[in-house]
């Protein structure tokens, strides 16, 4: 850790003791040609992606006291596509189970999505319109167990139909989870008929959580409010509040930096700082 002063979304030593061991392996599968192991401290090129995502700032404006927009860019990219970012992010949720008493992998997973303004510059080719939301931008979709864990995320067009992502989404829970482990998914009426067909062809009964006629307003439906708080919990971070990626990979990899920023502090008993009296 570098002398500077810290800043409340840098990781602390136990949340560092967590990851560090998936850093150090993939620094050992990717040396460099020259020998040279790099300039920067892979705990501040980390810290420097959690100051982003907690902040909202662009590439250009981190602090000149943490790694250079280019050093982190480069590791967020690579560790973006080839994975490394979901792998320490499903090795925190499968560790936050653990404590929990429950087993790796859920048996449910609910489902929903949220339509996201696009900023300024992010490509129109990837962008649409949520005609039902009147929200010009992105859907991020989401599969959270009981816990409020993320299981997967996928970011499409907001012109996308529900059904888009929760085909998605399905295919990526079973995927990510062992095989036959997750058994239902609760989801709102936004999702159809062929979400349901898709889920029994993967083994998931898909099973729609209806509201009550007589609610008004927002009520939390039971079971189904724990994707409402991941959605909440995802707005602490300045960076999801608008989708400002250019490749939805980027704005899903967002996801899991947020949330294992999040596990990490489960796990260690320390407190996120919030945005009240900002």
């Amino acid at each position: 850790m570098s002398d500077r002063q810290p800043y409340k979304s840098d990781l602390s030593d136990e949340r560092w003791a967590l990851i560090e061991p998936v850093i150090t392996a993939w620094k050992a599968r990717h040396p460099s040609i020259s020998g040279h192991q790099g300039n920067y401290d892979m705990r501040e090129i980390v810290n420097a992606l959690l100051y982003q995502s907690r902040t909202g700032c662009q590439w250009d404006y981190l602090p000149h006291d943490l790694p250079s927009a280019g050093a982190v860019k480069y590791y967020f990219y690579k560790w973006r596509d080839d994975g490394t970012d979901q792998t320490i992010h499903d090795l925190l949720r499968w560790q936050v189970r653990e404590k929990k008493g429950r087993p790796a992998d859920p048996s449910l997973v609910v489902l929903d999505t949220q339509s996201l303004h696009a900023a300024a510059g992010v490509p129109a080719v990837t962008t649409g319109r949520d005609a039902a939301k009147k929200v010009p931008g992105r859907k991020r979709g989401l599969a959270v167990d009981v816990l409020g864990l993320v299981i997967a995320v996928v970011v499409l067009a907001a012109s996308a139909h529900d059904n888009a992502a929760g085909i998605e989404l399905l295919d990526k829970v079973v995927a990510g989870t062992e095989p036959g482990t997750v058994k239902k998914a609760l989801v709102d009426q936004g999702f159809k008929t062929a979400v349901a067909d898709h889920g029994e062809r993967a083994g998931i009964k898909v099973e729609v959580v209806k509201r009550n006629p007589g609610d008004s307003g927002f009520v939390p439906q039971p079971k189904r409010w724990v994707v409402e708080q991941t959605n909440g919990i995802l707005m602490l971070h300045r960076r999801l509040v608008r989708d400002y990626e250019h490749r939805p990979a980027s704005a899903e990899s967002r996801v899991y930096w947020a949330i294992s920023d999040r596990m990490s502090r489960m796990l260690t008993e320390s407190s996120t700082p919030t945005w009240r009296g900002a």
